[in-house]
């Protein structure tokens, strides 16, 4: 057994920015196929895709809302017609909608809900019956310690995070008589370019609360989504593994 995932499929939602990008990349890197899907940035999924290519694998940038069931379907569909299976499924879709509780609406609330957990449930359930089919796959849940921990001014996000665990728990009991399992990767402080906003003092503050003292990279998530996607983690199911320098230890 080994990294290697040549001849695998992989699907990475979110996959033209941030971490989406860098486990695209990293899994392409290791001999996987690699469709992406996106919401908007087209020419950042482009630009994804046109990499995964030159690296000698066939790609996909698909655009798609997340949030939306059938969508969902069509995705994963596509995927299977064009390359008869699909092994790897990474949910990464999300997004923070950040305010304290008694300032927080409605529709920041169901946002993040929506577009963080019920993208899950779209995704996992479309891929199962492929998956069976196949007789085998692995699931890999992109949460966050926020989801673990919780943070102020993120309940939103906390709870759609921390609701990410359950689900993939609940998930791996169903489906690891199919061979197919679900683990969940949880980032701490990871570096991108939504974090480049964020002020030095609040980095500083973020560094200091974490032991290893520095952020994180997204290859160092990436490369625990490519352990999780390969034979090397056939034996793990339902678990959370947290890339976050000890943040949430």
């Amino acid at each position: 057994m080994n990294l290697s995932l040549e001849g695998k499929t992989v699907l990475v939602t979110g996959g033209s920015r941030g971490i989406g990008r860098a486990i695209a990349l990293m899994l392409a890197d290791n001999g996987a196929d690699v469709a992406i899907t996106f919401r908007s940035s087209v020419d950042a999924a482009d630009e994804v895709k046109k990499l995964i290519e030159e690296k000698g694998q066939r790609a996909k940038a698909i655009q798609a809302d997340a949030v939306n069931f059938d969508s969902a379907q069509e995705v994963i569909t596509e995927i299977t017609e064009d390359w008869e299976k699909l092994d790897v499924l990474v949910n990464n879709a999300g997004i923070t909608r950040d305010n304290l509780i008694l300032r927080m609406s409605e529709e920041q609330w169901d946002q993040v809900i929506d577009t963080n957990l019920k993208s899950i449930f779209n995704y996992s359930k479309a891929v199962a019956k492929p998956m069976m089919r196949n007789r085998g796959g692995s699931i890999i849940n992109i949460s966050s310690v926020v989801g673990i921990s919780g943070n102020a001014g993120q309940s939103n996000y906390a709870a759609s995070k921390a609701g990410l665990i359950g689900f993939t728990k609940s998930y791996a009991k169903e489906l690891a008589s199919r061979n197919i399992r679900a683990n969940v990767v949880a980032p701490g402080y990871i570096t991108t370019e939504m974090t480049d906003e964020l002020d030095e003092k609040v980095l500083e503050s973020i560094k200091e609360e974490t032991p290893l003292g520095r952020a994180g990279d997204a290859d160092e998530v990436a490369s625990t989504v490519l352990f999780l996607a390969s034979d090397l983690s056939e034996y793990i199911t339902g678990e959370t593994i947290r890339v976050d320098g000890g943040m949430a230890m």
